[in-house]
């Protein structure tokens, strides 16, 4: 098993059935900027996982940093950005499977003569309790995607990605990648 410390108390956290942690912890950073405004812009990120050894990556959190959207008298700006299993087309929200965290940030100043007011928006995909994992990645990479709205200059998503490596049974292993491909 496992030990944490979460809030200076030390917690068992239990591993997910037919899996076998490989690795302690890691951190693996990301970024994707935009190449021009307003533009949908995705980067893959390898995880160099092992297939013949049934390897897969256990993802314990993610945090994301989003640039501010550009400040525009009467024009809503936005930031958006994702990260996900497989590769997208567009921005994912949560209710793609495949989609492990969402970040946003948007500006409303349409009717206003000033900037307008920010918002930002970042729903708890890494939330505070104890669980053991939020998502479990069993292809070899992960994807970042961004892209603004109504902005003047490129903008970008940077992050980090926390979990460790395991090896999975035969059976575990073949469903999640199953899975993970079917539903992209």
């Amino acid at each position: 098993m496992f030990a944490t410390y979460i809030n200076h108390h030390l917690l068992e956290v239990t591993m997910p059935a037919g899996l076998k942690a490989t690795s302690s912890s890691i951190a693996i950073g990301f970024s994707s900027t935009e190449t021009l405004p307003n533009t949908f812009e995705q980067q893959s990120v390898d995880l160099n996982l092992d297939p013949l050894n049934r390897e897969v990556f256990v993802v314990q959190a993610i945090d994301l940093t989003l640039g501010a959207p550009d400040a525009l008298a009467a024009v809503d700006t936005a930031m958006l950005a994702s990260v996900t299993t497989t590769s997208q087309t567009a921005v994912a929200t949560l209710a793609n499977s495949n989609c492990l965290a969402v970040a946003a940030n948007q500006i409303r100043a349409s009717g206003f003569a000033d900037s307008g007011v920010g918002f930002s928006q970042t729903p708890t995909e890494s939330p505070g309790t104890v669980l053991e994992y939020i998502g479990i990645i069993a292809t070899n990479d992960f994807f970042v995607q961004v892209e603004g709205a109504n902005n003047v200059v490129p903008h970008a998503v940077s992050g980090k990605m926390y979990g460790y490596r395991a090896r999975a049974t035969a059976d575990i292993y073949a469903a999640l990648v199953q899975s993970e491909v079917l539903s992209a």
